[in-house]
């Protein structure tokens, strides 16, 4: 196994930027489109690679704060009637939240924070830093919304550069109207703008193509994310922390190496990042689901996967995060993964993700006690669906687990209160 990992920066940002997008058709490539106008409009203005690259983050990042599908459809809505930033604030607000914790993200978080502020809105001048790029930003999302999917998009180009035009000292300032209609005259911007290629024209030709994260910038990504997961609802909040951290201290007692435990700890980060694209109807049903619910939830892991193996370098994480429901027999889901298929850490994390989630309150059922916990763990081990090894290690340290688990499932649950619960 590995001793580190280097992933492309523009890489992670753009799969996860998929992440996000998972609802359906309306919102495919919504942001990655976003990003794409800014970074023409900033290359017609000439700003400088750090100005560039840090409205084209923010772009790919910009509705980050969005966590149900049911709420990034509303906000869809609310914008395509012109809603000012009082009436969709509270995304913009979690968005500044989640992205300062990325030492490398913090300077795209108040972009993100106002990135639904018209000009009008600003007592500021335009030469204000934040005030320019943001406003670079609202264009380009407004932008977006109105593209018909369904329509060429040379047949509508001329209706959306006038519509822009129209707002242009009312919503937008002239001087970004100017940068936009600079980049939007030539029909090869619209083109590239709708192509199916967009995500290789940016990571190959965009303005983070070339820099690089290490594991601990990869690990405070995962965390990010990792709480957009969870907090989509309060029966998930903790869910994800609780695995990281169990999947991380088992891997330690095992034996792993110290990299290879902070790669499980990211693998539990992002096991459930496909549930971006499961309703919070199915996520929070008061009930068992029915079967098209559960094909439904089959899915999650299909993504995951999906999402993570197009990122260079995550390639061993993307297993991990993925086969957490799969079984030693192959009756697991959606690879039917064998024993042989399935290497230790993606035992430690099956085993993880099972012990927490049991322990965990869910819409239709109280968390379970120890004693009941113990038995659930020990039926799978004699079925050996999941491993035994794995199984009588968790036993044998269960105190030890238990508690970490809970500390850490502690501090999530306290920055979820602070900044999620309205």
């Amino acid at each position: 196994m590995r001793s580190s990992v280097r992933v492309n920066l523009g890489n992670l940002l753009l799969s996860l930027s998929d992440a996000m997008e998972l609802a359906g058709p309306e919102i495919a490539q919504h942001q990655q489109r976003t990003a794409f106008i800014v970074w023409q409009m900033a290359k017609a203005a000439g700003f400088p690679k750090e100005t560039v690259e840090e409205i084209f983050i923010a772009a790919l990042m910009h509705d980050i704060g969005a966590l149900s599908l049911e709420e990034k459809e509303s906000l869809r809505l609310s914008a395509l009637r012109d809603k000012g930033e009082s009436e969709v604030a509270t995304h913009c607000i979690r968005g500044k939240a989640l992205l300062q914790k990325v030492p490398w993200l913090k300077s795209s978080a108040d972009i993100v924070r106002y990135h639904h502020k018209y000009i009008q809105e600003w007592d500021e001048p335009i030469d204000t830093p934040i005030v320019l790029k943001s406003q670079m930003l609202v264009l380009a999302d407004h932008l977006e919304r109105f593209i018909q999917r369904d329509k060429y998009i040379l047949h509508q180009e001329k209706e959306l550069v006038s519509g822009i035009n129209s707002m242009k000292g009312e919503r937008f300032h002239r001087e970004v109207v100017d940068y936009f209609m600079a980049a939007a005259g030539r029909e090869e911007f619209w083109l590239d703008l709708t192509s199916p290629r967009l995500y290789s024209i940016l990571l190959h030709e965009g303005p983070y193509r070339s820099p690089e994260a290490d594991i601990q910038n990869l690990f405070s990504f995962s965390n990010v994310f990792r709480n957009i997961i969870d907090f989509r609802s309060p029966f998930t909040a903790t869910h994800s922390s609780g695995v990281s951290a169990c999947a991380a201290l088992m891997a330690t007692i095992f034996g792993l190496t110290e990299t290879e435990t902070r790669l499980m700890e990211i693998a539990g980060d992002l096991h459930d990042l496909g549930k971006l694209g499961v309703p919070n109807r199915v996520l929070e049903k008061r009930g068992k689901l029915d079967g098209e619910e559960f094909s439904i939830i089959k899915s999650h892991t299909y993504f995951t996967y999906a999402l993570l193996n197009t990122i260079g370098g995550l390639e061993q994480i993307s297993e991990w995060a993925a086969f957490h429901h799969e079984k030693l027999d192959g009756s697991g889901y959606p690879f039917h993964c064998k024993s042989t298929d399935l290497d230790t850490g993606a035992r430690i994390m099956a085993v993880a993700d099972l012990f927490t989630a049991i322990a965990e309150d869910r819409p239709y059922r109280k968390g379970m006690s120890q004693k009941e916990i113990v038995k659930i763990m020990k039926q799978f081990s004699d079925r050996k669906v999941l491993d035994p090894k794995i199984i009588d290690l968790l036993m044998a340290h269960y105190d030890e687990i238990d508690s970490h688990v809970k500390e850490v499932q502690a501090k999530s649950l306290e920055f979820y209160k602070q900044q999620f619960v309205i």
